[in-house]
């Protein structure tokens, strides 16, 4: 379950082997909340060189895409207890 969870994974699973100098991380980025966190992996290769952002989400996985940010709830849930 690790090895699914990891940065390296999702990279290597988009784009192949990340082993040689060619990917690197050029952007990290959190929140001041600590709820967000954004890499930047560019990618060299002899046909030409790209970039793929990812994002962590709250338990733990790598994405291409954001997670849902937390809305504001209204409830009696607490209060009920």
């Amino acid at each position: 379950m690790a090895g699914n969870r990891s940065l390296r994974s999702q990279v290597e699973k988009l784009v192949g082997s990340t082993r040689s100098p060619a990917a690197r991380v050029r952007l990290l980025e959190r929140s001041r909340s600590g709820g967000t966190c954004r890499v930047c992996i560019h990618i060299d290769r002899p046909t030409g060189s790209f970039s793929l952002f990812f994002f962590r989400h709250a338990d733990g996985t790598w994405h291409v895409f954001p997670s849902d940010r937390r809305r504001p709830e209204m409830g009696i849930g607490r209060k009920a207890a």
